[in-house]
This record gives C-alpha cells, sequence and structure tokens, in this order.
C-alpha cells in the first residue's frame, strides 16, 4: 500500500479513536497510587479542544499528499508510526498511565522526525498540521512525566509541575528554534502554556502559573521568526 494512502487511513483511524472510549477527559485520578486531582502540571480542561483541529488538519494533510506522492516521502514512514500508535493511545490510557505516557513519547519523537522531514513547499499542508501535532505532544508529554512524578511519589505536585513546564519550554524553544519553521509548532505550545497558567491562577500554585506563563512569551520570538522564513 502506498504510504501517502495508509497516512491519510491512518489519520482517519486516530481522529476516529475517541469513539473508542466516549467521554474521555483525561488520566483518573484514582489511577495513580496517589490521587491526582487538579494536579498543577495539567492545563485548563478547554486546551484539549485544539485536538479538534489536529484531526481535522491531519487528514485534509494526508488528503492533499495524494497529489505529492514522492515530494512529501520523507515525512510519511515517522508520521504513519505516529498516527499508528496515536489511534491506540485512549484505550491505553484508559488502563496504565505509564504505558500511555511512553505510548505519547513514542507519538511525539516519530512527530518530530516526520516535522523535521516536511517539504520546504506545502507548508500549510505539511509542515504546518504536522506542527500543530507535534507541539501539542511536546506538551503533553511532558504534562505526562509531571503526573507519573507526582502520582507515584517521586516529587510532590508543585515541584513536578515546576520541573516539567521547565522541561516543555526548553524542549519546545529548542525544536521552533532548530527547526526555522512551522509556527503552528510554537502556537500549540503557547496554547498549552497559557491553559497551564489559567489552570492555577489564584491557586497556591500561582507560580506554576507565573512560569508557564512567562514560558508561552518566550516562545512568541522563536516562533515569529519562524513565520518569516
Amino acid at each position: 500500500m502506498p504510504l501517502a494512502i495508509l497516512v491519510l487511513i491512518l489519520s482517519v483511524a486516530f481522529a476516529a479513536s475517541p469513539l473508542l472510549v466516549p467521554g474521555f477527559g483525561g488520566f483518573d485520578p484514582d489511577q495513580f497510587p496517589i490521587s491526582q486531582d487538579n494536579p498543577p502540571v495539567q492545563p485548563a480542561g478547554y486546551a484539549f479542544s485544539i485536538w479538534g483541529l489536529i484531526y481535522v488538519w491531519l487528514i485534509v494533510s494526508a488528503l492533499f499528499g495524494l497529489k505529492r506522492p514522492t515530494e512529501w516521502a520523507g515525512m510519511r514512514p515517522m508520521l504513519a508510526l505516529s498516527l499508528a500508535v496515536g489511534a491506540t493511545w485512549l484505550p491505553v490510557a484508559m488502563l496504565s498511565p505509564v504505558w500511555a505516557t511512553i505510548l505519547i513519547w513514542v507519538m511525539l519523537v516519530t512527530a518530530l522526525i516526520a516535522l523535521f522531514r516536511t517539504p520546504q513547499l506545502d507548508g500549510l499542508w505539511a509542515a504546518w498540521p504536522v506542527g500543530l501535532y507535534a507541539g501539542w505532544l511536546s506538551a503533553a508529554s511532558c504534562v505526562s512525566l509531571g503526573l507519573l512524578a507526582a502520582g507515584y511519589g517521586w516529587m510532590t505536585e508543585s515541584t513536578a509541575a515546576y520541573v516539567f513546564v521547565v522541561l516543555a519550554i526548553l524542549l519546545a524553544m529548542g525544536v521552533q528554534t532548530w527547526l526555522a519553521r512551522a509556527p503552528t509548532y510554537g502556537l500549540a505550545v503557547i496554547w498549552a502554556l497559557i491553559a497551564v497558567a489559567v489552570q492555577n491562577w489564584g491557586t497556591s500554585d500561582t507560580g506554576v502559573g507565573w512560569l508557564a506563563l512567562v514560558g508561552a512569551v518566550a516562545m512568541v520570538v522563536p516562533m515569529v521568526r519562524s513565520a518569516r522564513l
């Protein structure tokens, strides 16, 4: 099966995966040895609405990509692997936060490789949708680690939030600066960081909110520079 068609099939399967677990709203607090009720590392619930745009844009990208059988060949193997893992992620997350965290990092690494292999042309249809997807995964992967660290007692909730919000910021700034294109990557991270700030505003973890907000502002610089190229 040509990879272009496989990517389209997997994009549709990925978008349809929420139907397997209707009503999924993140890890259950009691899935961890130490219950994670409103952990400060997690963004406000509205932020997850970005998945609708990610799903639609990836499908549209895959459809457009059928007209680019060879020009997009470099990015397709890793993108297909990321989407294949993503299509199974929600059912796994219902069963095991540990395995879900492992899988989301597999999704992230393969998505980033695909992003760096996207063609210079067709940015709106290739690099930009993959960038949005990889950007959100960059934030979500760090959040998952933060939840595990606090949920298994390796760190306090506040310490885990500080550590893994910083990790998300450093990872995202490094990727966006090195990539120097696909500003949607930075936009997705900014969206996530602002949602972390909203989640923590006016709570005992307001410092985490300020950290996330500063990180979001810092991300604007490499994002804007990438938009000019």
